[in-house]
């Protein structure tokens, strides 16, 4: 039977800076842990502490990245576990968050409509920050200035795992340096018509980023109700376990299924 918002005791995770793998190893730790029943549906707010470069699952990685100017800028590429396109992330430019919760909130629902619920709350807290966003299927926040940030999502074990990465602030020429298929987007257009395809919103709030958060966490509060959490050091010691057996290696990094 399909369960609602306020049927789960929401948590909130947001912890220092971290290392790109980390955060890919944390993802698939958190979402078997609430698969599990050892944690409850949980906000994680990420802050990265270094820049990267997120490639989807099935994603190639000679496909999507040069790695000579990832490597140039110090930039690392990660592999998530989740489908969808690449991102580009520096720390300070980027909004990043996950849910982590049982699929019975999602169950019945399409892929459409699963990821249209669990960005709805989100949606509501650009509005009070003045932006009139919209979901563009299949997983893009999108508003008339122009894209914000895309989602991704996978289902493990009993429970749905859905990721969303904003722009910020971005620096649109690097990125297409880093990014073979922004290239491949734009080549016609050029640099400029990038920086308005990911419209950031540092420009369309004039706030600062922590502000932008902040009235993200209390949306959520408010309409889902959330209480204040941290990692516990299991969950800790799990996601280093895989950033050593799986995440922080080249097979993993490589692998396309």
């Amino acid at each position: 039977m399909r369960t609602t918002w306020h049927d789960h005791d929401w948590q909130l995770i947001h912890e220092a800076p971290q290392a790109p793998t980390l955060h890919m190893a944390l993802d698939e730790a958190l979402t078997d842990a609430v698969a599990s029943g050892q944690r409850p549906p949980t906000l994680r707010i990420w802050e990265w502490a270094s820049p990267a470069v997120v490639i989807g699952r099935f994603q190639s990685l000679r496909n999507e990245v040069d790695s000579d100017a990832a490597q140039h800028h110090g930039i690392e590429v990660v592999r998530r576990i989740s489908g969808g396109g690449a991102m580009f992330i520096e720390p300070g430019n980027t909004i990043t968050y996950s849910l982590y919760a049982p699929t019975s909130l999602v169950e019945g629902l399409t892929f459409q409509e699963s990821y249209a619920l669990m960005d709805s709350w989100v949606l509501e807290a650009l509005g009070e920050l003045g932006i009139r966003a919209w979901y563009q299927p299949l997983n893009d926040i999108t508003s008339e200035a122009g894209k914000i940030g895309g989602a991704a999502q996978t289902r493990r074990g009993g429970a749905v795992l859905h990721h969303v990465t904003m722009a910020y602030d971005i620096d649109a020429a690097k990125m297409l340096q880093v990014l073979r298929i922004g290239r491949e987007k734009l080549s016609d257009k050029g640099t400029q018509s990038a920086a308005k395809r990911v419209d950031p919103l540092r420009s369309q709030t004039g706030l600062p980023r922590e502000a932008v958060i902040a009235r993200m966490v209390d949306t959520f509060r408010r309409l889902h109700g959330l209480a204040d959490d941290r990692l516990h050091d299991d969950e800790l010691a799990h996601a280093q376990k895989l950033v050593r057996d799986k995440f922080g290696t080249m097979p993993w990094l490589l692998d396309v299924p």
